[in-house]
């Protein structure tokens, strides 16, 4: 089974030769893409996410073979809106793609395209830690709109992929800074 996640790293692992000066990894700028792989913490939320369906799916066939029908529908239900939840969650992050930069979130998804763009930059300023209302000082990419809008940071060196992270931070905000500078220009 492919696993188009994986590709950003190797992309980047060829890139990381010296004499090798590829800002954009990707053969087809068309399709919306991660510049990089998922987290350890956001991967080992999911897990347990999946794992929980799993037991709540098997309580369900066992409710189901008690006789207790309208109990195991409701249990298989809610194993699917948990594994649904999962999915979701590896999906979140920031996307780039030709048409633009998407940052997706668990329940919202803000696309700007490349021409709408003003500025994208790292900055020191407070960030939340692993999404919880803590925040902590940390280092965060910021995408300005011409309009002077900012959003809503689209990568933070605390956030689930990127905590303990700080090389991995840094390669993903310089390829996103990389496709603004291609495609903010057209």
């Amino acid at each position: 089974m492919p696993l188009p996640f994986l590709t950003a790293d190797r992309a980047f692992g060829a890139a990381a030769e010296p004499s090798d000066d590829v800002a954009l990894p990707f053969d087809d700028h068309d399709q919306w893409r991660r510049p990089y792989r998922p987290g350890p913490w956001r991967v080992g939320t999911a897990a347990l996410l999946l794992l929980l369906a799993s037991f709540i799916l098997l309580a369900a066939v066992i409710i189901a073979a008690a006789g207790a029908v309208p109990g195991g529908i409701t249990c298989v239900g809610l194993g699917l809106a948990v594994i649904a939840g999962a999915l979701r969650l590896l999906r979140v992050g920031t996307w780039v793609s030709r048409h633009g930069v998407r940052r997706v979130g668990f329940l919202r998804t803000h696309t700007v395209p490349w021409r709408r763009t003003a500025a994208v930059r790292t900055v020191q300023q407070p960030v939340r830690w692993l999404g919880l209302p803590r925040t902590v000082q940390g280092e965060a990419l910021v995408l300005l709109q011409q309009n002077g809008e900012q959003l809503a940071p689209l990568l933070t060196d605390h956030n689930a992929d990127f905590l303990a992270r700080h090389e991995a931070f840094d390669r993903a905000a310089d390829t996103i800074e990389a496709w603004n500078a291609e495609y903010a220009r057209r």
